[in-house]
């Protein structure tokens, strides 16, 4: 059978015919990456979430050097009282164990004390203390999640300390994100578990995934620890990569393991024929699948962000570890389990039912009515997209944060005391000659409330100038005012803060949206081109994820945006978007309706293959693989759904948006739609001109 095999088939055979030799590699692999995978959370960063190359990242760099590290990332300590003012004993007391708690940190450079008409309030309540950054903004997030705890212990009775300002926020908001990631853990392993019992319909074969999962996981988590030795990694990474792990693994495992026991029990073929059967179709299918991953998510890798960067790079390794463990572990181990993958099977089980009969009865009903279904379908789709046309982006708002953080109480404090645009002043660095043209410029631009007296350098070539703006930070007159003081301001200002750190992000990420979204549709296509052999219906593929993809995201404005079922959700609408939400997930979503497309399509091409017959094509091709997608949605949809009911707002928008888009796609587009085009297109769907043929590579799903 071997000569029969193509090289994923040849591979399976190999592994399976060499199970130690298999696991002892992938027993080093965890084990070696593994030892690092506990150290990889603490040396994940908290920050990175800039646009490199951009004027306010410049600024920041400069007053990092030049003002004794007051940048944005330095520490913003508010001292208030309701009752005392900074003149009474307790609250001075307060201000002087503030002050040596912080002089004590080698995180602090400089810290400045509070002044009258700066940093004092007029009423005497509220006082700012600052403390410059000794380090980098990675570093002073983790020093702000240090210091948070003795600053609030700092305070005497009637007098709160609650440390904000940037670093603190995402020191805040980072450890809120982790509280809530390993909540939906312990949510959604129990809901995967049912789902995977009821899918593979035996506890054995039940468990193949998770074992997929866990690797990936190490793996991913050690590789990331190894990252950051490197260059900074974010946090998020290992969210991302934990999810998609989980999800991918699932999927994956799924499709191989359906077409394994059919080749097992259906055509009852000895355990590692099967195997090498199960690969050389279902997985080259998930080898396909895989790629337009990876080729996905690698697009997001042009956005000029650390963060972002290292987030993709988070869930490309999750999926290159569960990917190769997929294409050489699990063959292996079906081989040596054989018959008894089925081990405490559920009654209903039929393990040689490669062909759902449901599914076919459906891929008939499709076949003989395709215009009522797919108008029906494409109606929904389209009508659920419509609200994109009026979706707004931003940065994220202090709303991101819970109530009761300390960044979020002191920043209301600040709020109060000085002004609404106080918690986010713009930071401006000039040569010192001309401080005060600038300072009176920026005092004339309607979108400032006040400026602040300037600050000279170190080495006095230089002055900073602080210029509060007369709206909240996330306010997006801000924006306009950045981009009018940039205009008017002489070339040598540099306008930063971490207000201006966001905009320069967001500009950026508006800036590449369009091409990420054009670099993933063409490499999409390309990738369907070389797998399915016809232009037709790769076109197609692409063209009906990116229904899904619009129906997600009109779905997340009328949320996230207009604030519906925000009761439900348990969030608070910040009235937009977050901005990294159409580059990001437009990814993760193309991602994933990929891997629905590439199992589907990879089906009916065998048949289409093996029969030249479109009507059989279409059928046998939802017939063989709809129970599979239907299963693997299922599951992914609880994993996404987990992540929507518990943490702050950023992940709830993750996991509500991939989770109606998976549901979207399975059901209405996978399942219905795509199937519908097949009949309506019948042979041109599978048309493959001459001199094209020439140029591509002979990719076929049987053996």
């Amino acid at each position: 059978m071997t000569g029969e095999l193509g090289p994923i088939g040849r591979l399976g055979a190999w592994t399976a015919t060499h199970f130690w030799i298999v696991v002892a590699a992938w027993a080093v692999i965890a084990i070696g990456l593994g030892i690092f995978a506990p150290r990889a959370e603490q040396a994940l960063s908290g920050a990175g979430w800039q646009a490199n190359g951009s004027e306010s990242v410049e600024a920041r760099e400069l007053i990092q050097g030049e003002f004794q590290g007051l940048s944005s990332s330095a520490l913003m300590v508010v001292v208030h009282s309701d009752d005392a003012t900074v003149t009474d004993p307790a609250f001075q007391a307060t201000i002087a164990d503030v002050e040596e708690i912080l002089r004590s940190s080698d995180a602090v450079s400089s810290v400045v004390l509070p002044a009258e008409g700066t940093s004092i309030s007029e009423d005497g309540h509220t006082a700012i203390v600052q403390a410059g950054a000794a380090e980098d903004p990675n570093g002073m997030v983790d020093a702000a999640k240090a210091l948070g705890g003795p600053l609030a212990k700092a305070a005497a009775p009637g007098v709160e300390v609650n440390l904000t300002g940037s670093s603190g926020m995402w020191a805040d908001f980072n450890q809120a994100n982790l509280e809530a990631m390993l909540k939906s853990e312990l949510l959604s392993w129990p809901v995967t578990l049912a789902i995977l019992v009821v899918a593979f319909g035996s506890l054995v074969a039940a468990g193949l995934p998770l074992m997929l999962t866990m690797l990936g996981l190490v793996a991913a988590a050690g590789s990331l620890f190894v990252a950051t030795q490197f260059g900074a990694v974010s946090i998020w990474a290992m969210n991302f990569a934990m999810m998609f792990a989980l999800a991918l693994g699932i999927d994956y495992a799924l499709f191989i393991v359906a077409r394994f026991r059919a080749a097992l029990f259906g055509s009852k073929l000895k355990p590692v024929e099967a195997a090498a059967v199960a690969m050389d179709t279902a997985g080259k299918a998930v080898l396909f699948s895989g790629l337009t991953v990876l080729i996905s998510l690698s697009a997001v890798m042009l956005v000029p962000s650390p963060a972002f960067r290292s987030m993709s790079l988070g869930i490309m390794l999750a999926v290159i570890f569960v990917l190769a463990a997929t294409l050489t572990l699990l063959p292996a181990v079906l081989a040596r389990l054989g018959p008894r993958v089925d081990r405490l099977a559920l009654r209903w089980v039929h393990s040689g039912e490669h062909r759902s009969r449901r599914f076919a009865a459906w891929a008939e009903r499709l076949w003989r009515r395709p215009l009522a279904f797919g108008a029906a379908s494409v109606a929904i789709l389209v009508a659920l997209a419509v609200p994109i046309f009026w979706l707004d982006t931003g940065m994220p708002s202090i709303a991101v944060v819970p109530e009761n953080d300390q960044s979020r109480q002191g920043y209301y404090q600040v709020q109060d005391a000085f002004g609404p645009g106080a918690p986010g002043a713009l930071q401006i660095a000039v040569p010192a000659g001309e401080a005060d043209a600038v300072s009176a410029l920026a005092a004339s631009d309607p979108g400032i409330a006040r400026v602040l007296p300037a600050m000279p350098s170190t080495s006095g070539e230089l002055a900073l100038i602080q210029a509060v703006p007369s709206v909240d930070p996330s306010d997006p007159a801000v924006g306009a005012t950045i981009d009018r003081l940039r205009a008017e301001l002489p070339p040598e200002a540099l306008v930063g803060g971490a207000v201006a750190e966001n905009h320069d992000l967001e500009e950026a990420l508006g800036a590449k949206t369009p091409l990420v979204i054009g670099v993933v549709l063409g490499l999409g296509f390309l990738l369907l081109l070389v797998v399915l052999q016809a232009p037709l219906i790769a076109a197609l593929g692409v063209v009906t994820n990116l229904l899904a993809v619009g129906a997600a995201f009109g779905v997340a404005k009328l949320l996230f945006q207009d604030g519906h079922g925000a009761g439900l959700l348990g969030f608070e609408s910040q009235g937009f978007l977050n901005a990294w939400g159409p580059v990001f997930f437009f990814a993760m979503i193309f991602a994933i309706s990929m891997d629905y497309t590439v199992f589907l399509l990879a089906s009916a091409k065998e048949h289409w293959d093996r029969s030249r017959n479109p009507r059989e094509a279409a059928i046998g091709g939802l017939a063989h693989s709809g129970r599979t997608i239907f299963a693997a949605a299922a599951v992914m949809v609880a994993v996404f759904f987990t992540f929507a009911i518990s943490g702050p707002l950023p992940p709830k928008e993750m996991g509500v948006i991939l989770g109606i888009a998976v549901l979207l796609d399975a059901a209405l587009i996978r399942l219905l739609l795509l199937p519908v085009l097949l009949r309506l297109t019948g042979r041109w769907a599978w048309w493959l001109p001459r001199w094209l043929d020439r140029w591509l590579p002979d990719v076929r799903f049987g053996h």
